[in-house]
């Protein structure tokens, strides 16, 4: 599989430029995620755009991370899924929770749990869901407004998942104690 290098501040275009000091200002440092998604300066933008939109949503921070979190873990994106375990532990989140959806058992939060097969049942069967799985979602105490803020959560795996695979990422060092593998 190709490799795709990330750029430098110094290599890349003002538009992915600016996407790379968000990133910076968010992170402390540019994730190799968004030097590669610099070579497309419309695509890192696009993620950072996504991601604040997704971060100003009314899902908690713990609801975040399974989202995000569920959707790397099913298109088994690596580089995410290493990702969100590094932000869950540097947030203080809930460990349980981010274990569960790496090792793939069930998280003990009923409400976070049902959470996790939503999104998990929208990533891969691409949000043809019937009505009793929506309304598993909305009996579990969630809202329609956050049925949709889920597909906002999936729209930015999508860009970031789908930059990884293609370019094989590597882990950032700060990445690197969280690596996670999908089971064979």
């Amino acid at each position: 599989m190709p490799k795709i290098q990330p750029l430098t501040e110094d290599q890349a275009e003002a538009q992915a430029v600016n996407a790379m000091q968000q990133a910076q200002q968010a992170f402390g440092f540019v994730p190799n995620l968004i030097g590669v998604m610099a070579h497309a300066p419309g695509l890192a933008e696009a993620y950072m755009s996504v991601a604040s939109l997704f971060a100003d949503s009314s899902l908690s921070a713990e609801e975040q991370l399974v989202v995000l979190a569920s959707a790397s873990r099913s298109n088994e994106c690596q580089y995410c899924l290493a990702a969100h375990s590094a932000g869950a532990s540097m947030q203080k989140l809930d460990s349980d929770i981010i274990e569960s959806i790496r090792n793939d058992r069930p998280i003990s939060n009923s409400k976070l749990q049902a959470l996790r097969e939503f999104t998990t049942a929208m990533t891969e069967n691409r949000a043809w869901l019937d009505e009793a799985q929506q309304q598993a979602f909305l009996d579990a105490g969630y809202s329609t407004r956050q049925m949709l803020e889920v597909i906002l959560g999936i729209t930015q795996k999508t860009l970031s998942n789908y930059t990884n695979h293609i370019a094989a990422t590597e882990l950032d060092e700060p990445l690197q104690g969280f690596a996670w593998q999908p089971p064979a």
